[in-house]
């Protein structure tokens, strides 16, 4: 009696659980928390029956009302009724909780059963987590009691799930192809500034003719691009193939029209046919090929990227040698 007591009234209902167990609460209390039990309270006898969950997840769904506390083990064993019970009951706190804590706790075993009820409750964020724990390990899943249980009772559901992992690894494959188009585009972005390299300033085997020879030249800092596009520029010096029908001297005809659609200043430019295979592409006007005209913008747009980053590179270059 030293320390102040704090007085509740009288419980005024009470909530009947499936096992005809009676617990005693406030009216007050609930009707504060639950819209829907507000409802009930009033239209009912003062007696609320609670069932088709087991009595301690009553127990369970009683004290988070009142202490707005749901503790790790009664999650653990009573996550999925506390899930349905909030989601009757329209306690958004403990649904949050609840969407959580099974979010953590799906596996193999339970991810079709936490999957059927997130789509029941309306819980699409603990779906998607189901999904995708499905699809990225559907073949141990396929196995469980679950899914055999979906397959007989739920064909709805189960042709659900197989659209969704068909979408999943569609997008997948389209962005192992935006990946595999975005490297493409930056090599030959590299192999551009590689052709402006070796066309104005040399690199260690070819080098424009008004540019003095230095044999102690150092490699460049994409000598493994400027190594490659060094070779088949000798390569196509020195072909004899009959109209340059070898693969090496097409694709160097390639790198040459390609250059001469991004080229910036053509009047200056040192690098071999840019102005005259420009003048040709005029003097044809045609549309040209909308692929070749992506590629264009797509290399453009890498190589415009890669020099607002040379100088942040260059800067960092430059601290590594300083660094004995």
């Amino acid at each position: 009696m030293d320390s102040p007591t704090l007085l509740f009234p009288q419980p005024d209902l009470y909530l009947q659980t499936r096992a005809g167990n009676r617990i005693p609460a406030h009216a007050t209390i609930l009707a504060s928390v639950s819209p829907v039990l507000q409802n009930v309270i009033k239209s009912s006898n003062r007696i609320v029956k609670i069932h088709g969950v087991p009595d301690a997840a009553v127990t369970a769904f009683v004290a988070f009302l009142y202490y707005a506390r749901c503790t790790e083990e009664d999650m653990h064993k009573y996550g999925m009724h506390l899930l349905v019970l909030s989601h009757v009951y329209m306690v958004k706190h403990l649904k949050q909780r609840c969407i959580k804590g099974l979010s953590d706790r799906v596996s193999t075993e339970n991810v079709v059963d936490v999957l059927q009820l997130a789509r029941l409750c309306d819980a699409p964020d603990l779906y998607l987590k189901c999904a995708r724990h499905l699809t990225n390990r559907f073949k141990a899943v396929k196995e469980t009691e679950g899914w055999r249980f979906l397959q007989n009772h739920d064909p709805c559901l189960e042709l659900e799930i197989l659209r969704f992992m068909e979408e999943h690894e569609k997008r997948k494959r389209k962005a192992r192809k935006r990946r595999e188009d975005g490297r493409l585009y930056t090599e030959l972005s590299e192999a551009m500034v590689c052709l402006e390299h070796i066309c104005t300033e040399g690199c260690t085997e070819v080098w424009p003719f008004d540019v003095e020879v230095r044999r102690e030249r150092e490699p460049c800092s994409m000598f493994g691009t400027c190594q490659g596009m060094q070779n088949l520029i000798r390569h196509f010096a020195t072909c004899e193939s009959v109209k340059r029908r070898c693969l090496r001297c097409k694709r160097m005809w390639q790198i040459f029209r390609l250059h001469s659609s991004i080229c910036l200043r053509q009047d200056t430019c040192k690098v071999p046919l840019c102005s005259q295979i420009r003048l040709k592409m005029e003097q044809g006007k045609r549309k040209g090929d909308a692929r070749w005209e992506l590629l264009v913008r797509k290399v453009a747009s890498a190589k415009a990227m890669a020099s607002l980053a040379l100088p942040k590179r260059k800067m960092v270059e430059e601290s590594r040698r300083e660094v004995p």
